[in-house]
């Protein structure tokens, strides 16, 4: 799983943004987002910078100005639990609470149901 979350191309492949990450505390990267015009959002390249990185168990990015994403994996049976956190919304303005609905969404079924058809896609399920 950790690489279907530091390899671009698999990185791409599930969340559908193309990017050029690398797990190196510091390295900036987009991901180049699809308009979402019910949210009023453009699309276009989001800024990202890689804030934390655990091998095999933790990647922290931040996403945009204002939010941070992780992702925390956690050896279970024989396999692997993956927790998400996107912190960062602000309660009180009207697009952060759309972004918040609209991602809220995307990260609790559509994205767990691409991460899982990419992972079952991989030669080598342990890495």
């Amino acid at each position: 799983m950790w690489r279907a979350l530091t390899e671009p191309q698999l990185l791409e492949r599930w969340l559908r943004m193309s990017n050029d990450i690398k797990p190196v505390v510091g390295h900036r990267f987009e991901l180049l987002a699809d308009p979402v015009p019910a949210a009023g959002f453009e699309g276009g390249p989001v800024a990202c910078e890689v804030l934390a990185v655990e091998p095999e168990r933790l990647l922290s990015i931040s996403w945009g100005p204002e939010w941070t994403v992780t992702w925390r994996l956690v050896p279970e049976g024989r396999g692997t639990r993956l927790f998400l956190s996107h912190e960062g919304f602000d309660p009180d303005d009207e697009f952060q609470r759309m972004s918040r609905r609209i991602m809220g969404g995307g990260w609790r079924t559509g994205v767990p149901k691409a991460l899982a058809r990419v992972l079952d896609e991989m030669p080598d399920r342990k890495t």
